[in-house]
């Protein structure tokens, strides 16, 4: 896809708006303990970027888990959302609304698509005030699934109500960059911090900076 052709960007949260994924990680472990599973680092890096319920539900299989699922899940969200209502504030990630403000300038749509829950974005785009720029938001339990299924980037798609051949989707994860491949969208991988062990090699684009894409587009004219 050519850049002239965007209409529209969708962003993941985790790992691309914000530096989280060491975050869930200390997060995550302290539950793994508290249930009684021993998780090595290459086993937790393979659930980056899926939705709670996913991730819980491999869990449960692989290490014979007996709590049900739905407590398992609410516990993380509880604890998640906990978190990060502590906190202050949240920076953005170095570069990120720089972005935003000129993608906007553009005229370009943007949307969020991530696999935390409506509850987990709010609090997160209210501490890092990053929730005026975006127009649609699309989570997992609303799509009816979590990454590497598309639907998230789908729905997301659909509510922008813009061709899947005219957006444009940012990630960081192998999950998440499966998920875009699947929906047969460009797909930017995000090489940052907390993506080190992540394989982006699917994406048709990889950027260490999003300065990158401004570069990119700056050569283009969209009028």
């Amino acid at each position: 896809m050519l850049l002239e052709d965007c209409k529209a960007f969708i962003f993941d949260m985790d790992g691309v708006l914000i530096d989280s994924e060491n975050l869930y990680k200390v997060i995550e472990n302290g539950l793994f303990s508290e249930v009684g599973v021993v998780m090595t680092p290459e086993e937790h890096v393979s659930y980056q970027g899926s939705s709670n319920p996913v991730m819980w539900s491999q869990i449960r299989k692989k290490h014979g888990l007996s709590q049900p699922l739905h407590e398992l899940v609410e516990m993380t969200e509880r604890t998640v959302i906990n978190y990060f209502s502590s906190l202050p504030q949240i920076e953005p990630m170095p570069g990120v609304v720089d972005l935003l403000f000129f993608l906007k300038q553009k005229g370009i749509r943007l949307a969020l698509a991530s696999s935390s829950t409506i509850d987990v974005i709010r609090v997160i785009l209210d501490k890092t005030g990053l929730g005026d720029f975006f127009e649609v938001i699309a989570e997992s339990l609303e799509a009816g699934a979590g990454k590497p299924d598309p639907a998230i980037f789908l729905l997301a798609q659909r509510k922008l109500g813009i061709p899947r051949e005219n957006c444009i989707i940012i990630e960081d994860s192998t999950n998440g960059i499966k998920a875009a491949m699947a929906a047969g969208i460009y797909c930017i991988a995000f090489n940052g911090p907390g993506s080190e062990h992540q394989d982006q090699s699917e994406a048709n684009w990889r950027i260490s900076r999003f300065s990158e894409i401004i570069e990119r587009i700056n050569g283009i004219s969209y009028y």
